[in-house]
């Protein structure tokens, strides 16, 4: 039989009715608009502050202690050089951006997959698991002249790279995440005759969506640098390459340029995968 007081502590929606209150609460955030907006405001204004002091100081205090161009220029010749060489910089940015996204998506792809196997089939993972910590521990620069030696320089070895440095990370952090669910939740569903498929699609993937895309943007970051490196390690073409050049021929302001579009590379690809994170897995916060 069911019981009696069940109906007392579960409480209904059909007699609800509209209400003038304005009071703040769960479903009425409005109270909060006009003071969160003024947050965000100060925030960017602080933000700004602090970039133009940092700018700013550091141009007086290397004109001011008249350093050298070729140990240190100033924020000036970085942004000049930015301008007047990007149409030179660009074909390399593009060539790291191809190699970034191919070897991304492969990697990306396979480490879903694996956390997927061995979070279904637990003897996968004594079998994979070392194996990816192997590829965790060991740094891919290492196997860029054997990937060069094997694959040429062109694309492959660096894409076959990134590939690798990004997979375990997404891997990992996707694993973790299918772990983290409820398991009274899977239970329920099970009760109600849900596949394993269906629990995985509908349960696990959503709940762990937080740390899938945590993984993601690991995998992207690390994707980057190691597309950098195999860069500066062999071939002629890549922002790496740039580096490396401007470097041995003391060109410091060419040299910080590339380091700002890097630097701005991360950024975009934090702020994606937070844009991303809020749409995709915004219920956690």
């Amino acid at each position: 039989m069911v019981d009696r007081e069940l109906g007392d502590r579960i409480p209904t929606f059909g007699d609800a009715k509209p209400t003038n209150d304005q009071s703040i609460g769960v479903t009425n955030l409005s109270a909060f608009k006009g003071s969160a907006e003024k947050k965000s405001a100060q925030e960017i204004a602080a933000i700004i502050a602090v970039a133009a002091i940092i700018v700013g100081g550091g141009e007086f205090l290397l004109r001011f202690f008249e350093v050298p161009q070729f140990v240190m220029p100033p924020p000036s010749a970085i942004l000049t050089s930015l301008v007047v060489d990007f149409g030179f910089i660009a074909p390399h940015l593009g060539h790291t951006l191809v190699e970034l996204f191919s070897g991304y998506a492969i990697g990306a792809s396979i480490g879903l997959i694996l956390a997927a196997v061995i979070t279904q089939f637990p003897f996968a993972e004594k079998i994979i698991a070392p194996y990816i910590l192997m590829l965790v521990t060991t740094p891919m620069l290492a196997l860029v002249p054997l990937l060069i030696l094997n694959f040429g320089f062109g694309y492959t070895p660096r894409i076959i790279a990134v590939a690798l440095a990004s997979g375990p990370m997404v891997m990992i952090n996707a694993a973790t995440g299918f772990r983290r669910v409820d398991l009274a939740k899977i239970a329920l569903a099970r009760s109600f005759g849900a596949s394993t498929f269906q629990i995985f699609m509908k349960i696990r993937v959503p709940m762990a969506m937080p740390m899938i895309i945590v993984g993601l943007m690991i995998g992207a970051i690390f994707g980057l640098l190691t597309a950098v490196g195999a860069e500066m390690v062999g071939g002629g073409f890549g922002l790496g390459n740039r580096l490396t050049t401007y470097s041995a021929t003391i060109q410091m302001p060419q040299f910080f340029a590339v380091i700002l579009i890097l630097s701005t590379l991360g950024i975009l690809i934090y702020v994606a995968f937070f844009l991303i994170g809020k749409k995709w897995a915004g219920w956690e916060s």
